[in-house]
């Protein structure tokens, strides 16, 4: 690989950690949705799922993408391995295609039982906001990752792309779950080409036909291409609920229910009644 990779894991985290602290001040100063829980007991909970998750991952699939994609470029495996073409048009193709392929692998994770039972605790939270981001099972992050890596298999991108795609990847997933006000004069616009919270917004619903549209994480192309794209809540955002009606009984916001509940068979939620305090 080449020398840059040895600094590929510091600065990945690096800029994920800037960005996620960045919009996390961005919510503080343009709140865009009125919160009905805690924010310490969610944070804490749903970073707590995170460190679980990464360190499940890595015992599961001991490899990265990037070291991955590098393995597949010295074997000539993939469609790009197989092609020439300039490396900037090859970057650019890689990671447009990525993201296509992150996109079906989030349309698979909701019409797939047993996938589904993992990224519904994704969808469990009752806020939406940066830490949200964060929040995916175990049994997701393994799942996901293994499609991932198929990918990247299928189609050859080189290192440096896969680099790139997976800071741009995770700099979205904080974005669009980011609970931010953006100028209304520039969200339409800026939708026609990325996912907005907006418009991510939408995808956690509590309306299944709501949850089931906007499965997007960087281009909002792949929704409008396939006809999953939906413009706005019907309730609107400001009224508009949160997380699933239907899931197994206790508290989403507590660490130990998002491990359990992928396991426990779901039912009419109760409204939650939580606290508007930090």
């Amino acid at each position: 690989m080449a020398d840059w990779s040895q600094y590929e894991a510091p600065i990945r985290v690096g800029a994920f950690a800037a960005v996620f602290l960045i919009l996390a001040l961005a919510e503080l100063a343009f709140p865009r949705k009125k919160r009905i829980r805690s924010r310490l007991t969610r944070w804490v909970s749903n970073v707590g799922l995170l460190v679980i998750s990464t360190l499940v991952l890595r015992f599961a699939i001991p490899v990265v993408a990037v070291g991955f994609a590098a393995l597949m470029s010295e074997r000539g495996i993939g469609v790009f391995n197989l092609t020439a073409m300039p490396v900037w048009l090859e970057i650019i193709l890689a990671i447009i295609l990525l993201d296509l392929a992150v996109w079906a692998q989030h349309v698979i994770m909701h019409y797939v039982p047993p996938l589904w039972a993992f990224h519904r605790i994704h969808h469990m939270d009752e806020d939406l906001d940066v830490a949200t981001g964060i929040r995916f099972h175990p049994g997701e992050m393994v799942s996901s990752f293994a499609i991932k890596l198929g990918a990247i298999a299928l189609i050859g991108p080189a290192a440096v792309a896969v680099f790139l795609f997976e800071i741009l990847l995770n700099a979205a997933s904080i974005f669009e779950h980011a609970n931010i006000r953006l100028p209304a004069q520039l969200e339409p616009h800026l939708r026609k080409v990325i996912v907005t919270p907006d418009m991510h917004r939408v995808h956690h619903s509590v309306y299944p036909e709501e949850t089931n549209s906007n499965f997007g994480f960087c281009l909002s192309l792949w929704d409008r291409l396939f006809r999953t794209y939906r413009d706005q809540p019907r309730d609107g955002h400001d009224a508009m609920r949160l997380g699933l009606d239907k899931r197994p009984a206790g508290d989403p916001a507590r660490l130990d229910y998002l491990l359990l509940a992928a396991f426990r068979s779901s039912q009419a939620a109760r409204t939650h009644k939580g606290s508007n305090e930090a």
